[in-house]
C-alpha cells in the first residue's frame, strides 16, 4: 500500500491544464500524492503549458485515431484509459469540465470503483446541443461523481435541481481565477525564457499606435462554417468603421475554421488588413498578455469568458447560450450571437458610451477569490486521509 493516498488528474486540453494547475499545486502542499495523466488532445500546445505551470505529466495516453468522429474518439479514449488507470491504481480521480476525455475518465473510474471529483461541476446551458457535446458530457459526469466542486452559486443550484446529494456539492469558486492570477504574476519569467517560441506578434502589436485592441476567439463546433463566417464579416465591418481599432484573432487549427476565416478576409483594404492579426492559437501566457492590453473580447470560449472578466475586460459572447450567466447578470458581458449587425452595434455602443465600457470593466469576477485550488485540495485531503487510515486499520 502506498504511504499516501494518490489522486490522479486526468487532463488533456488547454483549458483543463489551466484549470487543474491550481489544484495540482495545492495538492502538492498536502499529504496527498498528485499524479497527472495527459489524455493527449492538445499535444502541441500542452507541453509549454505544463512547463509554465511547473506541472509534470507523468503519464500520457498517446492516442492513435483513425477518424474524427466523436464515437471513435470516445471508444479509443475508454480503451486507453482503462489500461492506464488500472495500472496506476489511484485512490481518487479528478476530471475537469466537460470534454469527452473527462467523461471517459469518469466512466472508467466508476467501473473501477474509484471515487471521482468533478472540478467545475454544475455548469448548464439547458440546451442539449449547445454547446455540443459538452452539455450532455457534464450532465453525465455529474451522475458518476462523488465530489462536485461547483464554481458558482448558480452551479450549486443546478446540481441540486438534478437531485445531486447536497452533502457532496462544494461551492469552491472557479480555479480559472487562481490560474489567471498566478499566470499574470509570472509573465516576465515566460517572456524572458530564451527557449520559448512565442506565437504572439509582439513587435507588430506594439508598433500599432492604437488604444483599443480587440481579442477574438471562435472554435465551438456549433459555430463552424456559417457562424464563423458571420463573425469574420463583423470583424471586417468594425475594422472599416473604427480606424483606431486593432484586432488579434488566434484562429482555431481546424482546417474548416482556418479556410472559412481566411476566405472571408480576402479583399480587405490595406489599412484594415494592417490592423488585423490572424495568428495560430496563443500560448496561455501570451493570451494573458493580450488580455492585459485588450479593450474588448469577443469569444465563444467558456474559459476566455472567465479569464476576460478576471482581467476586467468586457466580453461579448458569440453564442446563443452561455453556461456562465453570472457574467451577464453582473453586467460584465453580453450574449450577442454571431450576427455581423450585432457585433457592429455593440462595438459602436461601447465606443459611443465610454462610461458603459468603464462600468463593465470595473466589475470584479463572480468566479472566486483565487483560492479555489486550495479549497478542493483541503476537502480531498480531509476525506481521503480519513478513509485511507480506516482502510489501513481494518
Amino acid at each position: 500500500m502506498n504511504p499516501h493516498p494518490r489522486v490522479l488528474l486526468c487532463i488533456g486540453t488547454r483549458p483543463e491544464i489551466i484549470k487543474m494547475a491550481p489544484v495540482f499545486r495545492a495538492l502538492k502542499k498536502t499529504t496527498l500524492q498528485p499524479l497527472v495523466l495527459h489524455t493527449g488532445q492538445h499535444d502541441e500546445k500542452s507541453l509549454p503549458l505544463y512547463r509554465f505551470f511547473e506541472m509534470d505529466p507523468g503519464d500520457s495516453l498517446g492516442l492513435v485515431r483513425d477518424r474524427e468522429s466523436l464515437g471513435h474518439l470516445t471508444a479509443v479514449m475508454l480503451d486507453y484509459l482503462d489500461a492506464v488507470i488500472r495500472e496506476l491504481s489511484p485512490d481518487a480521480i479528478l476530471v475537469q469540465g466537460d470534454t469527452t476525455s473527462a467523461l471517459s475518465a469518469a466512466l472508467i473510474a466508476f467501473y473501477d470503483k474509484i471515487p471521482i471529483g468533478h472540478v467545475e461541476a454544475g455548469l448548464r446551458s439547458h440546451n442539449a446541443y449547445n454547446p455540443f457535446p459538452e452539455e450532455k458530457n457534464r450532465e453525465l459526469i455529474a451522475r458518476l461523481s462523488h465530489w462536485h466542486f461547483a464554481p458558482t452559486e448558480q452551479s450549486v443550484i443546478n446540481l441540486k435541481s438534478e437531485g445531486i446529494d447536497e452533502r457532496r456539492i462544494f461551492h469552491v469558486g472557479n480555479t480559472v481565477v487562481d490560474a489567471a492570477q498566478w499566470g499574470l504574476e509570472h509573465l516576465d519569467r515566460y517572456f524572458d525564457d530564451p527557449a520559448v517560441n512565442t506565437v504572439l506578434p509582439l513587435e507588430r502589436l506594439e508598433a500599432l499606435d492604437t488604444s483599443r485592441l480587440i481579442l477574438i476567439t471562435a472554435h465551438r463546433r456549433e459555430n463552424w462554417q456559417g457562424p464563423i463566417s458571420d463573425v469574420a464579416e463583423g470583424v471586417k465591418r468594425i475594422l472599416r468603421a473604427h480606424k483606431d481599432l486593432a484586432i488579434l484573432w488566434p484562429v482555431h487549427p481546424n482546417p474548416s475554421v482556418q479556410q472559412t476565416v481566411r476566405n472571408a478576409m480576402q479583399g480587405l483594404e490595406e489599412d484594415s488588413a494592417r490592423r488585423l492579426m490572424l495568428t495560430p492559437p496563443l500560448n496561455y501566457p501570451e493570451l494573458l498578455w493580450v488580455l492585459k492590453k485588450s479593450w474588448l473580447t469577443l469569444t465563444d470560449s467558456g474559459g476566455i469568458q472567465e479569464e476576460s472578466v478576471t482581467a476586467r475586460v468586457p466580453v461579448l459572447v458569440l453564442r446563443k447560450t452561455t453556461e456562465r450567466p453570472e457574467i451577464l447578470r453582473i453586467g460584465a458581458g453580453a450574449l450577442i450571437g454571431t450576427s455581423p449587425v450585432a457585433i457592429c452595434e455593440w462595438v459602436d455602443r461601447l465606443t459611443e458610451q465610454p462610461e458603459l465600457h468603464q462600468q463593465m470593466r470595473s466589475l470584479a469576477s463572480p468566479f472566486g477569490n483565487g483560492h479555489s485550488g486550495e479549497a478542493i485540495a483541503g476537502i480531498l485531503e480531509a476525506e481521503l486521509t480519513a478513509s485511507y487510515k480506516a482502510a489501513q486499520q481494518s
